[in-house]
């Protein structure tokens, strides 16, 4: 029986989650058996993504949450989701971009947060009068190429390449995006 929000589900082996009406449900990838199940009252889950070990959630508030099977490890809130949620309806928003990085694509930007912990890692504003396509988005290679399309400019401005870096261009300086390294060798 799978657990429910709030109960300690066993989480080993494999599995892969989707939405099933009000709640995030994972399944076992041998089986196909409900493995755990979570639910938040009064929401609903409008997409989700299995990566990493992980079963990310957008809700319909605009929350996102991501979930190992045995807890609910991180939830960060959406700015202005209220505005493009409804319409768009969560399509496209969860992408992820490697290395345990998650891009969630939204019209006026992109947010790109590490999987372990949620940690906001960098963001990429739309420019004016412009606005990004999630629906859109398509991979080539460790590239995510996502559609901008403004009122003015070229063709070739409404396109953005993005890893988990951030946005491609020559000569950019990464961030450092994986996990704080502990210990007495850490830097700080």
């Amino acid at each position: 029986m799978p657990a429910v929000h709030g109960e300690r589900p066993a989480a080993a082996g494999a599995w892969t989650s989707r939405a099933r009406g009000a709640e995030v449900v994972a399944y076992d990838t041998r089986s196909g058996a409900p493995r755990w199940r979570y639910a938040r009252v009064g929401r609903r889950p409008v997409a989700v993504l299995t990566t990493g070990g992980q079963a990310v959630a957008l809700w319909d508030d605009g929350l996102l949450t991501g979930t190992d099977g045995r807890s609910v490890r991180w939830h960060r809130a959406l700015p202005d989701a209220a505005e493009w949620l409804p319409g768009q309806g969560g399509t496209g928003v969860l992408r992820p971009l490697g290395r345990g990085i998650l891009a969630v694509v939204t019209p006026h930007r992109v947010s790109a947060y590490r999987l372990a912990d949620g940690d906001l890692r960098w963001l990429l504003p739309a420019r004016t009068s412009c606005a990004f396509r999630p629906e859109g988005a398509v991979r080539r290679g460790t590239a995510l190429l996502i559609a901008q399309p403004c009122a003015r400019g070229a063709w070739t401005g409404q396109l953005v390449a993005l890893d988990d870096l951030g946005r491609i261009t020559p000569d950019r300086t990464p961030l450092g995006n994986g996990p704080r390294r502990r210990g007495p060798n850490a830097r700080t």
